[in-house]
């Protein structure tokens, strides 16, 4: 048995080598999921479903982690991860890549496992899905909890209709029948309903059970054909249910070690035509039993009380089980394996038991215990009898049964009655039982390895030759034909290879492995000795053909020989090209039917019955052109002949379905009738409902006004309070900028008093050495003075001296008062004009009033020496020196004037400027 675990991968190969199943278990791998973590764990599988084609399935585990497993191409692939739980899944849809999963938040959502998208996402129930049934078309879902069971549609994802029930019931499964549209609804209290699909009428009910053995029904499965439904529950009998007439027909009884049934299924078999005859049965022992309903005979069983079996499904083919084990891991068996012991030649005495009689029997007529070992008939009802037959044993019953048995549990010999009886195998199963017969190796590794090596060069331009209008069909058969060169040097200079190939790459051009192989075998086995006078046609194999129809229809070979017509005419190209150029689809498939379960030599033998058929034209021909171109007569009569055949057929089927479809109508119509009348009941209660709604709808929206109305005061109330509080934020901003800003003007009047006191300090120290100057002047002219009075009049005013020295001394004394004056004046002067400099500063948006309009005026009003002198009085050099010291005054004065004023209009222009700042920093 091969483990494989999945770990923290998320694709990666099943299984390394090729599995070999034991006859014993049937395991074919037993897969595990381990984390990696550091504390690592073990991730438990809870649910398992198959697709339609049965090589594929899907599982999910408790932390929601959901795989999809390709049994046939041995990959797997993490697709979703959905965080919880899966209770439930589904993966048999109409879209393939898509599949259902109810979650543990009681919702359903639909995922594509190639694009890893959510597709829809499902509501609904209030309780865990449990269960999920999709129709056969694939087109409606059933989900089922406790409480409730949903219908919905898959094509828009919305829910159709929804069965409710009281709470004292509750549900046990709702699902489709196989391959109807009926709805089967089993419930707790053994109540079993069938539905109508579309139109939800309750079909029938099926009556109660016996009450010697009334059993709490717990599990239920259905035979494919629909027509059997087996239930079981707490206890170890199992009853079996007629559906079309709707009576319990028998009841099993199982071992005494089996107390309860958790889990039923049938096993499907590719030639019951749905009518299962192995059931599987799951205990409460974790073992699964498959026993045969009619015989009671236990078949098999997997599981054991180690390794104990917590749920299964079965693929739709029958080919393998998945189930999952009490330790959380899953397990793949193998039908095959498991029923290779049952499928030996039978025991020489087999006794059969005729079936109930027509009378109405107990329960005790009913039942049948499950043996192991021999076949358990019922209790015989008083008046009826067994019949027995005794079968005689084979001889060379091994030999012959070893010789036809086949892969899947397949036996030749049983095919050919079948086809023998048919005339042809079932549409459905041809290709499985010409796998079977051909016994294909399905190698993926050595039909890989010719794939890789590219197109072979021959068939690089293969569409100039044989120009395919479907592009894909055309890129199959080059593929096919380049692996078919690459396995053997000599296909790729077989010209006819093509066409013999052509026709299974149509086939099985969905599948270009088997196609291979297919062809491959047929090369082998039916064709081995077609290459042995290469590259001409093989003239051992036409002699053959020759030597049979001389056999059979001499007078139409001797027409040949009298034409000139050989086997390579007559027979080769209906060899070359295996008759598909002459025979429809249908007619070749049915030709294989028979090629593949016969010898070798059946093909040979199929050329010669195909001239002695179209023996009647061929005679008619006489030249060698004419059975040339009777070839494709022929081709024509046969497709008109079939085309004749199919008009009939649709003509009868059209006929049968009109009458159908009359009957249709008239139950459609009495159905309508009685739909109207539930439809007028129905009306008048939704009235009612509809009239409560509106009230209730009224007072709804009544309350929802008052709500908004309170809202919206709410919201005013709201809107006032910010303004308020933004009201307040801004006055209290305002005032912070209003401190700021009388700050600044302190900040500037303390700046511009410093400027200002520093300029007075300035003009003052100018005005002092201005009048240091002036003083030293002075005393020099004074020295001068002196010295000049003492030169001039030394000589000649002798006499005079005293009354001259006392001239002298008032000259100075009044000198020195006009000096005194003037300095007063000056001083005056100075202070009118910095007493107006600081008003002016501290007032500087003022208009600036005029000053010293008329200095000469103000200086007018100051006193002058010339008032206080007599220039009669004076000598004239004193008169002389005073008046030029009043000009020097007068200059001296102008000059501070001039200076006193220029200083004025700077002080005034700062003043400005200062004045104009702040207005700039407010705008």
């Amino acid at each position: 048995m091969q483990s494989t675990d999945l770990g923290n991968k998320e694709s990666g190969k099943i299984w390394h080598r090729k599995p070999s199943p034991a006859t014993r278990d049937g395991i074919i791998v037993n897969i595990i999921h381990n984390t990696s973590d550091y504390h690592p764990k073990v991730l438990r599988f809870l649910n398992v479903a198959f697709d339609g084609t049965g090589d594929c399935l899907i599982a999910g585990d408790h932390q929601g982690n959901i795989y999809v497993f390709d049994l046939y191409g041995n990959r797997f692939n993490l697709v979703q991860r959905t965080a919880q739980a899966c209770t439930a899944l589904a993966f048999n849809l109409r879209r393939k890549s898509e599949f259902l999963v109810a979650l543990a938040d009681y919702s359903i959502k639909c995922f594509d496992t190639v694009t890893k998208e959510l597709v829809s996402w499902m509501r609904g129930h209030e309780s865990s899905v449990f269960s999920i049934s999709v129709h056969a078309s694939g087109k409606y879902a059933i989900t089922t909890s406790s409480d409730t069971a949903q219908l919905w549609d898959l094509d828009t994802f919305q829910r159709k209709r929804k069965l409710n029930i009281r709470q004292s019931v509750g549900i046990q499964k709702v699902f489709f029948l196989p391959l109807s549209n009926t709805i089967l609804s089993c419930f707790k209290d053994n109540s079993i309903f069938a539905w109508e699909c579309d139109t939800l009428f309750c079909k029938y009910q099926l009556p109660a059970p016996p009450e010697s053995s009334s059993i709490l029904y717990k599990v239920f499965a259905v035979t494919r054909d629909g027509r059997i439904l087996a239930a079981g529950g707490k206890s170890n009998h199992l009853h079996l249910w007629c559906l079309e007439a709707r009576q319990l027909f028998r009841i099993i009884q199982m071992p005494t070690k089996v107390r309860a049934i958790r889990h039923l299924e049938f096993l499907p078999d590719s030639f019951d035509a749905g009518s299962n005859q192995v059931l599987g049965v799951l205990s409460q022992d974790g073992i699964m039993r498959f026993i045969n309903i009619q015989t009671c005979k236990l078949l098999f069983e997997i599981g054991s009380l180690d390794e104990g079996i917590s749920s299964s499904v079965i693929s739709p083919h029958g080919r393998y089980i998945a189930c999952i084990m009490e330790n959380g891991s899953l397990n793949i068996y193998s039908v095959q394996a498991l029923t290779q012991e049952i499928n030996k030649p039978p025991l020489p005495l087999v006794k059969v038991i005729e079936d109930l009689p027509k009378k109405k029997l107990s329960s005790s007529d009913l039942k049948m215990k499950v043996t192991s070992g021999r076949v358990q008939q019922p209790a015989k009802p008083r008046g009826s009898k067994i019949q027995t037959r005794i079968l005689k044993q084979d001889l060379t019953g091994d030999f012959e049964s070893k010789k036809n048995e086949l892969p899947d549990g397949l036996n030749k010999k049983r095919l050919q009655i079948l086809l023998k009886g048919y005339g042809e195998y079932p549409t459905k199963y041809r290709m499985f039982i010409w796998r079977s017969l051909l016994q294909l190796p399905e190698n993926h590794t050595a039909f890989s390895s010719l794939i890789d090596k590219g197109t072979h060069v021959t068939f690089l331009n293969l569409q100039k030759k044989y120009p395919i209008k479907s592009r894909k069909l055309l890129r199959v058969l080059q593929r096919t034909l380049s692996a078919l060169a690459h396995w053997s040097v000599i296909f790729s200079d077989t010209p006819y290879l093509p066409l013999l190939a052509f026709p299974f790459v149509k086939l099985f051009q969905n599948n270009q492995l088997i196609c291979f192989e297919v062809i491959a075998t047929l090369i082998i086995n039916w064709c081995q000795h077609w290459f042995e006078y290469f590259p001409n046609p093989p003239i051992n194999i036409l002699s053959m053909i020759e030597n049979v129809l001389a056999f059979h229809d001499k007078e139409l070979l001797q027409h040949f020989i009298d034409h000139d017509i050989t086997s390579q005419l007559y027979a080769w190209p209906l060899l070359e090209t295996v008759f598909s150029e002459v025979l429809t689809r249908e007619e070749w498939l049915k030709l294989f039917d028979n090629i593949f379960s016969n010898h070798p030599s059946f093909l040979l033998m199929t050329v010669v019955a195909y001239n002695i058929c179209s023996r009647v034209p061929l005679l008619n021909c006489n030249l060698k052109d004419d059975f040339e171109t009777v070839e494709d007569m022929q081709a024509e009569v046969d497709q008109q002949r079939v085309e004749d055949e199919a008009w009939y057929q649709k003509q009868e089927l059209l006929r049968k379905a009109e009458e159908t479809r009359r009957e249709m109508l008239l139950q459609e119509e009495e159905k309508i009738i009685q739909q109207r009348q539930r439809l007028a009941a129905v009306k008048r209660e939704l009235q009612v409902k509809e009239m409560h709604l509106q009230d209730a709808a009224r007072r709804r929206f009544l309350k929802l006004q008052q709500d908004q109305q309170e809202m919206e005061l709410r919201r005013l109330d709201d809107e006032i309070g910010r303004k308020v509080y933004m009201r307040d934020r801004e006055i209290a901003a305002t005032a912070r900028d209003l401190e700021m800003r009388q700050l600044e003007l302190e900040s500037q009047k303390r700046l511009y008093e410093k400027n200002l006191t520093g300029n007075q300090a300035a003009v003052a120290k100018e005005m002092r050495a201005d009048a240091d100057a002036y003083r030293r002047k002075v005393d020099l002219e004074e020295h001068m003075f002196h010295k000049l009075i003492e030169a001039g009049e030394t000589q000649s005013q002798k006499t005079q001296k005293w009354k001259e020295a006392e001239g002298k001394e008032f000259c100075l004394r009044s000198a020195k008062k006009a000096s005194a004056l003037s300095d007063a004046s000056r001083k005056w002067f100075l202070k009118q004009e910095i007493n107006a400099a600081v008003e002016h500063a501290e007032n500087p948006c003022h208009k600036e009033e005029p000053r010293f309009q008329n200095e000469q005026e103000d200086a007018s009003c100051l006193p002058r020496t010339s008032h206080l002198n007599d220039s009669s009085e004076m000598h004239p050099s004193t008169q002389i020196s005073l008046n030029r010291r009043a000009v020097e005054w007068d200059t001296t004065e102008q000059n501070l004037i001039q200076k006193v004023r220029n200083l004025r209009q700077r002080l005034t222009a700062q003043a400005r400027h200062r004045c104009q700042t702040p207005h700039l920093l407010a705008a």
